[in-house]
């Protein structure tokens, strides 16, 4: 008996363990995801912003974003340079990151 309640303690606390490496690794998939929208974004700004694109920058950062499922929620431009930063949810929480675009320094 006492062997048996061993082993489902073992075995709970695997599960247990398991859950939260999966919840884990969910959530940095999903920051990546997100950095990738706000980099694509930004690269999308920038490029309006220099001509090689037609329309308007942030516009145009809004509809990249929308690919990944993110959200705009702010686009600057300072000449050529574009900062975009994005949001988006993961499980319940809200998240968001940042990336600048441009030409070479």
């Amino acid at each position: 008996m006492a062997g048996t309640l061993s082993v489902l303690g073992i075995v709970a606390g695997a599960a247990v363990l398991s859950v939260g490496l999966v919840t884990a690794g969910s959530a940095a998939v999903a920051g990546q995801r997100l950095a990738s929208a706000a980099d694509s974004a930004a690269l999308a700004a920038a490029d309006t912003a220099s001509g090689a694109e037609i329309g308007v920058p942030c516009d145009r950062a809004a509809e990249v974003a929308a690919t990944f499922g993110a959200a705009v929620s702010s686009c600057a431009l300072d000449g050529l340079i574009a900062t975009v930063s994005v949001t988006g949810t993961f499980l319940r929480w809200q998240t968001s990151a940042t990336a600048r675009a441009g030409p070479p320094p």
